[in-house]
């Protein structure tokens, strides 16, 4: 992985050989989440990925996004060439009307041996693939954080013994998520992405997502409608290919300079189609 590359699309080049603390992992957790938006569109453009952290580091770097896997894949291959003591964890998001469970559908990150005021154990939640989810890492300890228009809570899970609990605001796109405590390698995740990308019954197929977080709120793009979460809360529809491909670019630091002209317009006319399927009470 290029390190120094990945550091540039950051916009932190200083960082390299800068010295482990919990002030630089949380300027490379912030500008991470800024950056690299949270994204399914090589879902929606038919371009097979893997879980492998390298691949996810380069498409990073070559000014993609992407999910879970993905980011938090990638993420600890960063912090851990940068000497952060990283482990990755399986984790299950819990969506509204779905009981918890630690299903494997979220790639979890804990980074250790980084004490500070008010978490004196130094472990932490790291996490930049939750899409509206953490801003900057939050202590491991049991509790509420604030950060931006949202208040996270963080509590033993009760169904992972051992593990914890993330609980997302009520105004979150999804309700929380339980990790299990067990150090995991990449390939747990290997299955369960092959369902999340090419399942009819998976959000990723039938919904075209991006989102960013910044300090705050959280821009969130459904299909063709774009809302603004927190500071300047506001809710549109892009009617048109130029409106959707201009958000990318100018909202989501996204524009697709990898996609051929032709290929955005498949992609245009697969999200259009399918938003006005969803706007017309069609399930499929």
């Amino acid at each position: 992985m290029n390190t120094a590359a990945y550091l540039r699309r950051l916009g932190l080049p200083g960082l390299r050989g800068a010295p482990v603390s919990v002030e630089n992992l949380r300027a490379l957790h912030v500008a991470h989440v800024e950056r690299v938006p949270y994204e399914v569109l090589e879902i929606w453009l038919g371009r097979p990925t893997t879980v492998d952290p390298v691949e996810s580091a380069e498409r990073i770097i070559r000014g993609r996004g992407g999910y879970c896997y993905h980011l938090n894949g990638a993420f600890s291959e960063l912090i851990g060439a940068l000497g952060y003591d990283v482990t990755r964890h399986v984790g299950g998001v819990q969506t509204r009307g779905i009981g918890p469970g630690v299903t494997g559908n979220h790639l979890v990150l804990t980074v250790r041996g980084l004490p500070a005021d008010g978490n004196p154990g130094g472990e932490w939640l790291v996490d930049v693939g939750l899409g509206d989810g953490l801003h900057e890492p939050i202590p491991l300890v049991a509790g509420s954080s604030r950060q931006g228009p949202f208040t996270y809570g963080l509590r033993p899970s009760e169904v992972a013994p051992g593990g914890w609990r993330f609980d997302h605001d009520p105004s979150g796109s999804f309700e929380g998520m339980d990790f299990d405590p067990a150090p995991t390698d990449i390939s747990a995740f290997v299955s369960m992405h092959g369902h999340l990308t090419t399942s009819p019954t998976s959000g990723f197929v039938r919904v075209a997502v991006v989102q960013r977080r910044d300090g705050s709120g959280v821009d969130l793009l459904r299909g063709l409608e774009l809302r603004r979460v927190g500071t300047g809360a506001h809710t549109i529809m892009l009617d048109t290919a130029r409106d959707y491909f201009a958000a990318l670019a100018d909202v989501f630091a996204l524009p697709l300079d990898d996609v051929s002209p032709e290929e955005k317009e498949k992609l245009w006319r697969k999200i259009d189609e399918a938003h006005r399927a969803w706007l017309a009470g069609d399930p499929a």
